[in-house]
């Protein structure tokens, strides 16, 4: 039988801190949450593996680096309301419950989104309310956000999102471009919004989050 406490360790000490995630924070909330609770019960051998994990068709759990490294460049602070946008089963909305004041967490798939508030509500993270509903409308009526996260690619994020940001707040995601993918944090200053690449990535594009056909004449 696997033991999961060895293999959490492992991602960390493996994937986590080479990949320059620092914050005892963000250290700590990975070795604590359990992942493998988060994947299908097919997919538990895997779970801490370097790559992303398929929960069902279309619908991924980012592999432990990248998900560190959006963390990490969201610079979580303990007073921080957080939308987690494409919660899935819940893990991403886990750790996060660990670094901020409260998560929102948007699923637009209902049976996910019904059993990630049951794992989460047996893990105790009180300061989580799972919504289920169009992952890219977010949750306007539980706006502002300090920080929203974006649990998969995007072709495009719809100018809806960035209303939903609190004055200085952060939009994190994989933007897509065919394969090739970056992280960038997106801060909000006044009427503006200014987009700042941080690394390479990739993931596959969520679902309501394909890049909208160019204009032509």
């Amino acid at each position: 039988m696997q033991d999961y406490a060895v293999a959490r360790e492992y991602m960390v000490d493996c994937q986590v801190r080479p990949s320059d995630v620092t914050r005892y924070g963000i250290v700590d909330a990975m070795l604590e949450v359990p992942r493998e609770r988060f994947v299908p019960s097919s997919k538990r051998s895997v779970a801490y593996a370097g790559e992303a994990v398929e929960l069902t068709k279309g619908r991924w759990l980012l592999d432990p680096r990248v998900f560190a490294k959006m963390v990490d460049s969201a610079e979580i602070e303990p007073g921080d309301d957080v939308l987690d946008i494409g919660c899935a089963l819940g893990y991403s909305s886990a750790v996060l419950s660990r670094l901020c004041r409260s998560v929102i967490a948007v699923e637009g798939d209902e049976g996910m989104a019904k059993a990630a508030e049951e794992t989460l509500s047996s893990l105790s993270c009180d300061n989580v309310a799972v919504l289920t509903g169009a992952m890219e409308e977010g949750a306007d009526s539980e706006k502002p956000f300090d920080v929203i996260m974006i649990q998969g690619g995007v072709g495009d994020v719809p100018d809806a999102l960035f209303d939903q940001l609190a004055e200085g707040g952060r939009l994190v995601a994989v933007w897509m471009e065919d394969s090739f993918g970056q992280v960038r944090v997106s801060t909000k200053s006044g009427p503006s919004i200014s987009h700042r690449w941080i690394f390479d990535a990739a993931a596959p594009i969520m679902p309501g989050f394909t890049k909208k056909a160019a204009f032509a004449f």
